[in-house]
Order: structure tokens, then sequence, then C-alpha cells
């Protein structure tokens, strides 16, 4: 059986704001049913990269976090850091970002957790075995919460057609080496021209697949393709691959989706705003008009 979906329109009038709209919509999906008293509540948004401006405001988060204390859970604002190198790609520039655009505590109400650690490596490894991954890697904020609330920006997205709840969760909270195992379906390999032998690579390596002689080189045949390498390497000697098909990356969404819901049963909530809907991601640092 489907789920019940709940729509409210983003019309107001005199002593109806869209705030008190939203807590309406919240108490009437029954979202807050989900909550325990001392539940650690993860509320998954986009804290919006530096320069964008189409992120579902903090205001809207506060009063989410009022509901979510007045059913005695304790909440937090969370996202893992980002493959690329922007303004979130590690947990101090993420948390600079959020301030700057107005996800402080002093307007949220709650504390700023990155789920996946300061640089990335603070994930968790949860056993999905389906088509592509038999494991995923997810922030381990998010894995350990007790509920977890999903706050959804819709936008289109440049590899997917369109980012939904599904992006918001698979994508986003995969770790910085998970969602590089999403976007590439190719093994990484060194670019010998930039690596200055400092070894990072080979330390993080699970499968033992790279040996530093000089340069670091990558054993294809032992090579897992796990991302860990590409997310370590201080000079980017080890490229980020983007290199995959729109239908394989939207399975392996769907694969790290579920890994991040799994043993979350009847713990979960999501809310999706088509607002300011931009034609691409907000990942990137400007946002257009559809």
């Amino acid at each position: 059986m489907g789920s019940d979906v709940y729509f409210t329109s983003m019309k107001t009038k005199q002593g109806e704001s869209l705030i008190t709209k939203l807590e309406h919509l919240i108490v009437r999906a029954g979202l807050l049913e989900t909550i325990s008293p001392k539940d650690l509540v993860a509320i998954k948004l986009h804290f919006g990269e530096r320069g964008n401006l189409a992120y579902v405001r903090p205001q809207y988060i506060r009063r989410l976090v009022e509901q979510v204390k007045s059913k005695g859970g304790r909440p937090f604002l969370t996202d893992s850091n980002t493959l690329y190198a922007g303004s979130r790609s590690n947990a101090v520039d993420h948390l600079e970002t959020a301030i700057e655009n107005g996800f402080d505590y002093s307007v949220v109400g709650a504390p700023l957790v990155i789920a996946d650690g300061l640089n990335g490596k603070d994930y968790s490894s949860v056993p999905v075995n389906l088509k592509h991954f038999k494991e995923v890697k997810i922030g381990s904020a998010a894995v350990q919460a007790d509920v977890l609330l999903a706050v959804t920006h819709f936008k289109g997205h440049e590899a997917t057609g369109f980012g939904g709840t599904l992006k918001n969760l698979g994508m986003g909270l995969g770790s910085r080496a998970g969602k590089q195992q999403q976007h590439s379906d190719l093994l990484p390999q060194v670019n010998g021209s930039i690596c200055i032998a400092c070894g990072k690579c080979a330390k993080w390596c699970p499968a033992e697949a790279i040996v530093v002689e000089g340069k670091a080189k990558i054993s294809q045949e032992k090579c897992i393709g796990c991302g860990e390498c590409t997310v370590t390497c201080p000079v980017r000697a080890i490229a980020i691959n983007w290199k995959t098909e729109p239908n394989i990356i939207q399975e392996k969404i769907a694969e790290y989706t579920a890994g991040v819901l799994k043993g979350k049963e009847g713990k979960t909530g999501f809310i999706t705003f088509v607002t300011d809907v931009s034609p691409l991601c907000d990942c990137c640092g400007w946002n257009d008009v559809p």
C-alpha cells in the first residue's frame, strides 16, 4: 500500500502565514508521532552552497524543531560533506557556510552536526545486498539517530533530472567516498605529475591496493572502487570521476537511500518544499529561475 501524501499550497491570507501552514501540515500528516521522549532526531536538510539562496528557509526549520521538542525529542540538523571542492567539503567550511546561510542555533534552535565528521571519514557501513552495492557508506550521525526527518528542497538536477527526497537522503547522507561510488562506475587512477607521494591514499585504502614507490600506484586487480583514495588525496592527484549513466546513478542513489532508512522503520518522516525551484542542484554556488 502506498503512503498517504499531504499537500498545502503556498497561497496565504491574513492571519495564516506559511509557517503556520507548515505546522498544521506536520500535525495533520502525523510526522510527530514517530518521536518518543529523549529520541535523538536527525533533521536532514541541505544548508545550501555559499552563494545559493534557493534552500529551505531556516525559519521553517525552526518551527519543525520547536514541534520536535514539544514531543520530547532532541533534534539536530544534519547533512554530510560534499565530494566536490566547494564550501561544504569538510565540517569546518560546511558549518561556516550553514551559519552564513542562516542556520545558526539562535535562529533554528537546534545544534548542527555534520553526519560524516570532519573530513568524511566518520561513516557506518550498512549492509544492503542490492544490485550495485553489498553495503553502503552512510554518515554515522544519521545511522545512530533514533528518528530521521527529511526536509527536501525540490529542484532540477544536472545528473538525475530532478532532485527530491531520494537524492536528499541517498546522495546527501552518503559519506564523501559513498558519493564517489554513486557518481562513477570507473576505478580511480593516479596522476603521477601531481602526486607528492605522501602515502595518505595507501594508509586509507582498505584493500591494500596502493603502493607508493616514488609515486602512488593503484592495482586495478585489487582495487574495490570504494572511493577512499579519491577523497583522501590532499592535492587531488586521484581525480574525482563523475562518469556514469543517468539510470545507473539513480539506481545507486536508491540503494544508498535503502541503507539510510534501514533500521528506522516507523521512525521517519518526509517533507518536501516545492519552492524557489531552480534548474540545478543547491550544490551550485548560484540559483537560477526554472
